[in-house]
């Protein structure tokens, strides 16, 4: 391990949620690889466990902090804002500890934009900051234009269909529809938070778990707006890869694909927080049935309404599965998606599923929920090439042409597409690839204190 002269320490401060903790947990292993001493301060909600694999890393949790019926009455953006409000204060308490007892060997504290609360106490501690994106470049663009526009007559072009369909003004291909909006609460809650968190503030730096090979113009637009240094420094999870799933993943779904030819199987996981509802989840089942293609569907525990599992489905649904599917709570995703017998991922499109799937070089049925998602969809279909997007109502026709198109069809192009791209993002975590000259270039600036 590279040696610092002294050892320093830089603090991280993630999201409490599977798809922020992730990033966040491998940009900590690949921060310690250089030299650094690792603190993550965690809220009471959603901790990540100090496993072997974060051993070394040492852990704080904010006292008093929110808990999960505080998510679940609230709704993920009140969520945030209490949040925020709630652990200024003994976010400060943490880091005036953390230096008493360790002394003043804070290199920086790396917060994830949506934690904002975290610059009070950089701020009264003088200490350096870093912005830490865990969504794409150009969903960053989004955010920061949305955060500028008139709510009031967004939200009317928003409503109309007309509107909605159309390219948004310099956003090219994105249009009104696909910008990141939310289904978790109203336009006006969600403007407010993006423009909390696209307020870099005293921030010295933002990282971006992107590369230039996917996003060279949204980077550049960046780069140019927020002034201060950009750092796209991933993807993450093949620079550092760190497991630290917040579910228990079952690994029988492993054997289950051996047993598969290879680019048969579609594998279907729609994320950690979308929720599905009955009639939709029969209309894939009929359709997965139809195309006659095996597929290992991840239904997550609480992701239909009003049900543990799977067991308010009706028996239908059994049956339909039964014949060719495989049915998991969890999965060691980046382990089924480097399986050979997978041809294609049908995906919510969060940006980590988006990463690891042109990662491992599998094309893509693009789902968004919410948010980010749908940039990526648009991106992956519209951009690169690489996926086929379904918009509207669900419909066992739709699914199952979606389907054919991805394996069969289309499936040849968009297979080279996607490897040439899997390629270009194992180059850029390589020796004096881009994301890599990239973390040398933010690790040097902490070392020579130049972005202060």
């Amino acid at each position: 391990m590279e040696e610092l002269g002294v050892k320093r320490r830089i603090v991280l401060v993630p999201v409490p949620a599977q798809g922020h903790v992730t990033p966040i947990m491998q940009l900590g292993k690949a921060l310690y690889s250089k030299g650094f001493s690792i603190t993550v301060v965690l809220t009471q909600y959603n901790r990540v466990s100090s496993s072997k694999d974060f051993s070394d890393f040492h852990f704080l949790t904010i006292p008093g902090s929110l808990t999960e019926s505080d998510l679940k009455n609230l709704g993920p953006f009140k969520f945030l804002f209490k949040l925020n409000q709630f652990c200024e204060a003994s976010f400060k308490q943490c880091i005036g500890q953390l230096l008493q007892e360790q002394g003043n060997d804070i290199a920086c504290v790396v917060y994830d934009e949506y934690m904002y609360f975290s610059q009070a106490a950089v701020k009264e501690f003088q200490l350096p900051s870093v912005l830490f994106s865990t969504t794409s470049a150009t969903a960053f663009v989004c955010r920061s234009v949305l955060s500028r526009v008139n709510a009031e007559s967004f939200l009317l072009d928003m409503k109309d269909p007309k509107v909605s369909d159309k390219e948004f003004p310099g956003l090219h291909p994105l249009r009104y529809k696909d910008l990141p909006t939310s289904a978790f609460g109203p336009l006006e809650s969600i403007l407010k938070v993006y423009s909390e968190t696209v307020n870099i503030r005293t921030a010295s730096a933002v990282i971006i778990n992107s590369t230039s090979c996917l996003e060279s113009s949204s980077l550049a637009w960046l780069q140019k707006q927020l002034q201060v240094p950009v750092y796209p420094i991933g993807p993450l999870h093949i620079a550092a890869s760190a497991p630290s799933s917040l579910l228990e993943e079952d690994r029988s779904c492993l054997e289950w694909l051996n047993k598969q030819k290879i680019g048969s199987v579609i594998y279907i996981s729609l994320g950690s927080l979308a929720l599905m509802e009955t009639k939709d989840m029969l209309e894939m089942a009929w359709g997965l049935r139809n195309s006659n293609q095996p597929f290992l569907w991840v239904i997550r525990p609480g992701s239909i309404p009003g049900s543990e599992w799977t067991e308010s489905l009706p028996e239908e649904f059994s049956r339909l599965v039964s014949e060719r599917g495989y049915i998991v709570k969890w999965a060691p995703q980046i382990e089924v998606l480097r399986h050979p017998a997978v041809g294609g991922f049908w995906s919510h499109c969060g940006w980590n599923s988006t990463l690891e799937s042109i990662g491992e070089g599998v094309p893509m049925i693009c789902r968004p929920f919410t948010g980010d998602q749908k940039v990526n969809a648009r991106y992956l279909e519209r951009v690169w090439r690489i996926g086929v997007q379904l918009e509207g109502e669900l419909d066992k026709g739709t699914v199952e042409r979606a389907v054919e198109r991805l394996i069969m069809d289309e499936g040849a192009e968009m297979r080279k597409r996607v490897i040439n791209l899997k390629e270009k993002l194992q180059a850029s975590v390589k020796s004096r690839g881009s994301s890599f000259s990239s973390l040398d270039n933010f690790v040097n600036s902490l070392k020579m204190m130049n972005f202060m």
